[in-house]
This record gives C-alpha cells, structure tokens and sequence, in this order.
C-alpha cells in the first residue's frame, strides 16, 4: 500500500513548448507559483524542464562591471551534476526560448511510482521536480519535492490501519498478531510480547518502512533471543 505518485502529484500543471519566450516562460511559473515547467511538443509529449534556477542564470552571468568574467564559486560548480560545464551555463544564460533554456532529456516519473522512489530520483539528478508522463511520455502533471511532504500529513488512523493490517496483517514468514500499534504525530509505539527477538526486530523494521512514520519507539518484549545465530553465519 505505498503511497504512489498519482497521489501527491499536482495536476493541470502549466507547460510550454519549445518556443515559447524567455519573458512568458517567466510569467507562467510566477502565476502558477512553481518552480519548474515542463516543455512539451506539439503531442503534448514532455521533451524538457525549465527551472526558475534555469531563467536566473541570465541575471547571474551579467557582467556587473566591464570584463568581470564572472565564475561561479567551487561550491556551486560542484553541485551542478551530470557535466553541466560553465560553458554550458553561459550558454544557458544567453538563452530566448524554452528550447535554449531546458534541461532535456527530461527527467520523468511514471503517476504509479511509489513516492519514495521519486524521491530518490530527484536526489540521483539533482532536481526538484519530475514531470510525470504517461507510457506514452505525455505529460499528467508534475511532482515537486513540496508535494512530497504529502506523505507525513497522512493521518495518524490511516498510518496505524496499514502498518497493522497491510504491513503486519500480511507477513508471511512472521507472526506479528500479537502487536499492539499505536500512533501521534506519525510517530509509532509498538507494544506487545513476542516469542522471538527476531520477530520483534522485524516489526520495528516493517513500521520504520511504512509512507508517513516519522518515528518508531518499539517497546516490544520477547521471549528468546535467536538473533545470536545470525551473527555466526
């Protein structure tokens, strides 16, 4: 039961084509507050991203006074991945159009991937936003990591109904009838008494797995410790 994309993406998003101005770019992601825009082609197919970050290089590479050759400091070339050399920021910034500005290919995400993959996703490229595509590639909406945070508002009965029935209620190497979960605030207490240390260990790791935990107290009692084994093998 993981939280998919579909779920906390935002829909009816903006987009542009290729040829859309540098100004409109602008204005359509100030009045719809966003921080990205999908570029999309005449099928309404996502072929690029342009970030506010993208538009702002054009302020960041003017010259402030005559020959200043300006170079962004070690830190921020660091952080620009995936062979974005200055040259190719400069160039960027010389940029009219969605076509010249966009980062493309498009880093993309299909509507039933579960959110913490779009997570990791983001954090492999180094962006903030995925448009997210049907199988087709057009465009469904856009997920940006605010809609991410969706996932700690689910409420505390529907994070204590999967962890227990789904999560607990569907083990098939573990009998985990006999915790009792209790959850505020996201946070996971679990009680109860088990035959196994392993099996109280399991729980605990189950919970910790589950959208929305925020935290886990496990005061889980066991009978028989047969984690020993495990550090022999």
């Amino acid at each position: 039961m993981r939280v998919k994309v579909a779920q906390v993406m935002a829909r009816d998003v903006p987009a542009v084509e290729g040829g859309t101005p540098f100004k409109t770019v602008a204005q359509v992601l100030i009045a719809a507050d966003l921080g990205a825009v999908p570029v999309v082609d005449a099928d309404d197919r996502v072929i690029g991203v342009v970030t506010d970050a993208d538009l702002l290089l054009k302020e960041e590479f003017k010259d402030q006074y005559a020959h200043e050759g300006y170079r962004p400091p070690l830190r921020a070339r660091l952080r620009r991945l995936f062979g974005r050399t200055e040259h190719g920021w400069r160039e960027k910034s010389r940029g009219d159009t969605a076509a010249e500005l966009m980062t493309s290919p498009a880093v993309t995400i299909g509507p039933g991937t579960a959110v913490v993959f779009a997570i990791r996703l983001m954090d492999e490229h180094g962006v903030t936003h995925l448009p997210v595509v049907g199988e087709d590639g057009t465009l469904e909406g856009m997920v940006g990591r605010h809609d991410l945070l969706r996932v700690f508002t689910r409420p505390d009965a529907d994070v204590a109904r999967e962890i227990t029935i789904d999560t607990f209620g569907r083990s098939l190497f573990r009998d985990l009838a006999g915790v009792t979960v209790t959850v505020d605030q996201g946070v996971v207490t679990l009680t109860g008494r088990l035959h196994w240390r392993s099996d109280a260990l399991t729980a605990a790791r189950l919970a910790r797995g589950v959208n929305g935990v925020v935290d886990v107290i496990d005061h889980l009692e066991w009978e028989e410790d047969d984690t020993h084994t495990w550090r022999h093998r």
